[in-house]
C-alpha cells in the first residue's frame, strides 16, 4: 500500500503540551542542551522555538512522521513501512536515552550536580567534552566575509542513521529550529525570523502552487541550480 492509500489521522504535535517520549527529566535536559546548541540571545533560541518538542515527536514512534498534504493531521504508516521506521528509530531513541545519562554523569564530575543544574557555562563545557571538540567562536561578518557563507541551503547530505548522540542532537536541534512547524518545533516560526524567510502560511500552501520561493532564488539559475555562477559565488574556496 503506497503512501497515497494511507489514512489521515486528524492528530497534531501539539496535542499534547509536554513529552510523548520522554520522561519529564529526559525532556529537560534535552531542552537544556538544545538551547546552549542554539542559545537564546537577541533572537529566540531553541528554546522558544521548542526544538524538544520536536525531537520528543520524532522519536515518539510513526505517528508524526508524514504530514497530510493539507496539513491537518499526519499519515497512518502501513505494513513493512510502519515496521521498517519503528526499526529505524529505535536506535536513535537509545542514543537520547543514553545521552541523558551521559550527560548526568559528565556533569556529575564537573560539579556534582545534574546536567540541568549546572551554569550555561558549565553546560557548554559538558557539550565540549561530550563532542570532543572546542565550542566555536562567535561569528561576526566582516565586509571582506560577505559572499563566503556558503551556498544556498540545498538537501543536506546527511544520514541520521548513522549519527552518534551528539551530532544527531546538534542536527536534530537544527531541524527542529528551521523546520515546519507542523514537526512540532519552529514555534510561532522563531527560526524562520531569525533568517528573515516568511515561510509558507500553511503546509497546504506548499502542495497546491499558492506558495513559492521563488523571490529567494538568483534569478536566471537553471538546474542544476548549485552549479550557477551566481550560486557559486557563495562557496568557500
Amino acid at each position: 500500500m503506497g503512501q497515497a492509500e494511507w489514512a489521515t489521522v486528524p492528530i497534531s504535535t501539539r496535542d499534547v503540551d509536554g513529552p510523548v517520549f520522554f520522561t519529564e527529566h529526559e525532556w529537560n535536559t534535552i531542552e537544556a542542551a538544545s538551547a546552549r546548541i542554539i542559545p537564546t540571545d537577541h533572537h529566540p533560541g531553541a528554546r522558544e522555538a521548542r526544538v524538544v518538542r520536536f525531537i520528543d515527536r520524532m522519536l515518539a514512534g510513526t505517528q508524526f512522521i508524514f504530514p497530510a498534504a493539507d496539513g491537518n493531521g499526519f499519515l497512518r504508516m502501513e505494513g513493512r513501512d510502519e515496521a521498517a521506521w519503528q526499526e529505524r528509530i529505535k536506535q536513535r531513541r537509545e542514543f537520547y536515552r543514553e545521552g541523558v545519562v551521559e550527560l548526568d554523569r559528565l556533569a556529575k564530575e564537573r560539579a556534582d550536580v545534574e546536567f540541568l543544574e549546572l551554569t550555561e557555562e558549565d553546560q557548554d563545557a559538558v557539550l565540549e567534552t561530550l563532542s570532543g571538540a572546542a565550542k566555536p567562536h562567535a561569528f561576526s561578518l566582516e565586509h571582506s566575509e560577505v559572499g563566503l557563507g556558503g551556498a544556498p541551503a540545498g538537501n543536506q547530505p546527511v544520514n541520521e542513521d548513522f549519527l552518534e548522540f551528539f551530532p544527531l542532537l546538534v542536527l536534530n536541534t537544527r531541524q527542529g529550529f528551521y523546520g515546519d512547524p507542523v514537526y512540532g518545533g519552529n514555534e510561532n516560526r522563531v527560526g524562520w525570523g531569525v533568517i528573515g524567510f516568511d515561510g509558507p502560511p500553511s503546509l497546504a500552501s506548499t502542495m497546491d502552487g499558492s506558495y513559492t520561493t521563488r523571490k529567494y532564488m538568483v534569478e536566471g539559475a537553471e538546474w542544476p541550480y548549485d552549479q550557477h555562477p551566481e550560486v557559486l559565488r557563495y562557496r568557500r574556496p
